[in-house]
């Protein structure tokens, strides 16, 4: 019998294959684009699980308020983990990882520039599983002077694994020996080094102060459920151990420092949230949101949607061209049962092999995806698993669901009813389908205005004046290399034809280089008139070379020795301060030794520049103390681009001729700008993509529709034009109930998109305005659209022969 069903459904398929080819396109299209954004989402959520400890693996985050200024960070004090380990029983173990940054490594002759290079505590195989190729996991990170490597790392070095002993030279002063090669680093992972050099390399690490931070810090716990409890613990844990520090610099206890409003805390958060919901300060990579996440989902759900309601749209429709099949084969002595179970067959045959074809689909797009997202995405066995299952009750859902409108309604009809006509067909009568399209496109219009406010704002961050400017400024970021030559590689620079300016400092809006420090507005160390700023150390061609704008004062001048003890503010920090007239005002920084404060240094305002973005626009201008000091982190260089590549050679030739053997490391500023906001690039182009995949499968829907509802009004439509009306008017008759639900569409999606938007974009600092027009654009777009759609069958039918349709039947 199943057969037979199958046999007849097929038959059935063929006979109508307009309508069966559109309704397996749309729903393996529907079906494809969702595999992929569900593939997409499992990567994001899945990062840091690869660890078999990741449940009970916490980093600790440091939380610092001082008077109105507060800011969050992911590092923490070097001697923090050895005493959580002593303080706590129930602390396994704790780990700590700090960034080392560029670092140049010696092939041969040849120096490599290294961006993934970290020093890590001994216990860090203990804590996170990176699995050992070749050394001693426990050992590996012991003694000074040792590093551990990736695999791809040692192949790339010495063209094998087993390389334990070897040596590699870093930055042309520090050999380290080879301990043990690791498996690389999952992509999963929120860090991602190829590098672990021990951290007993690194003398700070040894460090006993308690008000500084700057190393990532892990704690492995005996059991999850302890995490609340060392919370707790924290407040008397840095009364016990910073107290006497924070009295000795700041003259006051932690309990008077937190009775003026300020406070300075330890917090926990799970591995796995880190990547998802940890953008602080002091990250070790770059991390993904929750709202990007759920977004995708949202899409993802809504693609579904539009391809299951297409599908059930067009079978419901082109059901009830089968009336009279079903009036025949119950005159013929066909029961009810066996109707339903060949229409259930149908469907589900059909919603099959639309699920295969778009498994098909999927593995041809995901390389162009990944190439999009950057991302990784594998179908391989692991994947196989949930995935082939899930597909399968898709395919199953939707066929059931689409086939049980005929399944359970047609196959009730009473023969003599339906073989008298008495039933009604046409498109009107299709209230379940109308409303099935005015969902559709109010999905496709939503994401048609969430598209429109998505490139609109990402595009105010590309145009934005942030205060300074970006382009033409080329970035050599390893001059510290050059040691003690790199002031004259400076001024060697300066004088090259090409070059219109040159500052030398790490302290760049773009670098992410940052330094805080404590300020007072009088030499009272009052809580109240504190600023905690940024504090860059810059030379006195750091405003010009930058383009920045002076709103009061003057700038940093070589010709002034004194103004070594001057400072240059920002907006932000002058209307924190409060000062009248900031120029020429006083104001102090708190110098220490061995963590007992010493003096209050005084320095004078010379000049406020106005704000320039050095955060995120997500975020606002924070304030910022600029000093005139030396700090050989980067050169920008302002270049004439007539002949940048003659510019470009002739900087390289100043560099070999002060260091022959290490490579120039450079960038150009806009670029660093824009890797800054790849994340935002990236999701407004899939955005985008999908949002067009979202309108070509309700459009295949609606064209679908159109030319079910033509079918039904053959007829009529020849009548009407015997008795002379145009082509014209029959396409706007068959059009206008379609042009209808999309103008309902309209109304229903355009306030919903515009109050979800508006919450997406409170995320940013600076952000733009949705504006009326994006309504007005995405509304006449859908409408476009659907005209368009609908005129093509419209217009087949307004131009067929009204012999040919009359003498039908």
């Amino acid at each position: 019998m199943i057969k037979n069903y199958i046999k007849s459904a097929i038959r059935s398929l063929r006979k109508n294959k307009g309508f069966t080819a559109i309704n397996i396109m749309g729903l393996a299209l529907g079906l494809a684009t969702c595999l992929i954004i569900v593939l997409y989402v499992a990567d994001e959520l899945g990062y840091d699980r690869y660890n078999e400890k990741a449940g009970r693996i916490f980093r600790v985050n440091e939380d610092l308020k001082l008077g109105d200024n507060a800011v969050k960070y992911a590092v923490c004090m070097a001697p923090l983990a050895k005493t959580l380990i002593a303080e706590y029983p129930y602390v396994e173990n704790a780990t700590r990882i700090k960034n080392a940054g560029a670092s140049h490594v010696k092939k041969g002759t040849l120096n490599i520039v290294e961006n993934r290079v970290a020093f890590a505590d001994a216990s860090l195989f203990s804590v996170f599983t990176l699995p050992m190729i070749n050394g001693n996991a426990a050992s590996a990170l012991v003694e000074p002077n040792s590093v551990v490597i990736t695999e791809t790392t040692a192949k790339k070095y010495f063209n094998s694994v087993n390389v334990v002993g070897k040596t590699l030279m870093f930055n042309d002063n520090t050999l380290c020996k080879v301990t043990g090669v690791i498996k690389d680093v999952p992509q999963q992972s929120h860090f991602n080094f190829d590098f672990f050099i021990s951290m007993a390399s690194f003398p700070d690490s040894r460090s006993t102060e308690w008000l500084r931070s700057d190393y990532n810090t892990y704690v492995l716990l005996k059991d999850k459920s302890y995490a609340k409890q060392l919370e707790a613990s924290f407040p008397a844990l840095l009364e016990k151990f910073s107290g006497e520090q924070m009295k000795g610099q700041l003259n006051l206890t932690i309990a008077e420092f937190e009775k003026q409003g300020s406070f300075f805390r330890l917090n926990l958060i799970p591995l796995t949230d880190i990547h998802l919901k940890s953008n602080i300060s002091g990250e070790l990579g770059a991390n993904g949101t929750t709202q990007y996440v759920y977004i995708f989902l949202l899409i993802a759900v809504f693609i579904l949607l539009i391809a299951c309601i297409n599908f059930m749209n067009l079978s419901t429709a082109r059901s009830s061209n089968r009336a009279r099949e079903v009036g025949v084969r119950k005159v013929l002595g066909s029961d009810r049962k066996h109707l339903i179970a060949q229409f259930l067959t149908e469907s589900v045959l059909v919603t099959f092999i639309g699920t295969v074809l778009a498994f098909v689909i999927a593995l041809f797009l995901l390389p162009l995806f990944n190439q999009l997202s950057g991302k990784v995405l594998l179908i391989d066995s692991h994947s196989l698993g949930w995935i082939l299952p899930s597909l399968l009750i898709v395919a199953l859902v939707v066929g059931v669901l689409s086939g049980s409108y005929p399944a359970f309604y047609l196959s009730a009809f009473q023969p003599v009813d339906v073989l008298k006509g008495k039933l009604a067909t046409g498109f009107k009568g299709g209230r379940l389908r109308s409303l099935f399209v005015v969902f559709q496109f109010s999905i496709s219009i939503f994401l048609i205005i969430g598209t429109l406010v998505i490139y609109n704002q990402l595009n105010y961050i590309q145009t934005k004046n942030l205060g300074y400017n970006r382009n033409q400024v080329l970035v050599i970021k390893n001059v510290f290399e050059l040691n003690n030559q790199a002031a004259i590689f400076k001024q060697k620079v300066k004088e090259l034809p090409g070059v219109l300016n040159a500052t030398m400092t790490g302290f760049l809006p773009t670098s992410g280089f940052k330094s805080t420090s404590i300020y007072y507005k009088d030499a009272t160390l009052n809580e109240k008139t504190s600023i905690f700023p940024q504090s860059w150390r810059v030379d006195e061609d750091y405003i010009s070379t930058l383009d920045m704008k002076l709103a009061a004062g003057r700038n940093f001048s070589k010709d002034m020795p004194t103004d070594s003890a001057g400072v240059v503010i920002n907006e932000a920090a002058a209307k924190f301060l409060g000062f009248k007239e900031p120029v020429n005002s006083i104001i102090y920084r708190s110098m220490s030794s061995q963590h007992v404060m010493t003096h209050m240094k005084p320095y004078r305002i010379l000049g406020v520049v106005k704000d320039f973005n050095f955060n995120s626009l997500h975020e606002n201008v924070t304030p910022v103390i600029l000093t005139l000091d030396s700090d050989n982190g980067a050169l920008s260089i302002r270049v004439n681009t007539n002949n940048l590549s003659l510019t470009l050679k002739q900087i390289n030739a100043a560099w070999k001729d002060l260091n022959p053997n290490v490579q120039i490391n450079y960038s150009f500023m806009d670029q660093d700008f824009d890797a800054s906001y790849r994340t935002e690039q990236r999701t407004g182009q899939i955005f985008i993509i999908f949002t067009t995949l979202a309108i070509v499968i309700a459009c295949l829907g609606l064209f679908g529709l159109a030319a079910y509802a033509a079918e039904q009004r053959t007829k009529e439509i020849g009548i009407r034009k015997v008795l002379g009306a145009s082509v014209a008017a029959i396409t706007r008759m068959l059009s206008l109930d379609f042009v209808k639900l999309v103008g309902i569409s309209i109304l229903i999606a355009s306030p919903i998109a515009w109050y979800l938007m508006n919450l997406w974009l409170r995320d940013f600092a600076y952000r733009i305005s949705i504006q009326w027009w994006v309504m007005v654009v995405a509304g006449c777009a859908a409408l476009v659209i659907a005209i368009i759609t609908v005129s093509f069958q419209a217009i087949k039918a307004a131009v067929a022969n009204p012999v040919d349709s009359l003498k039908n039947e």
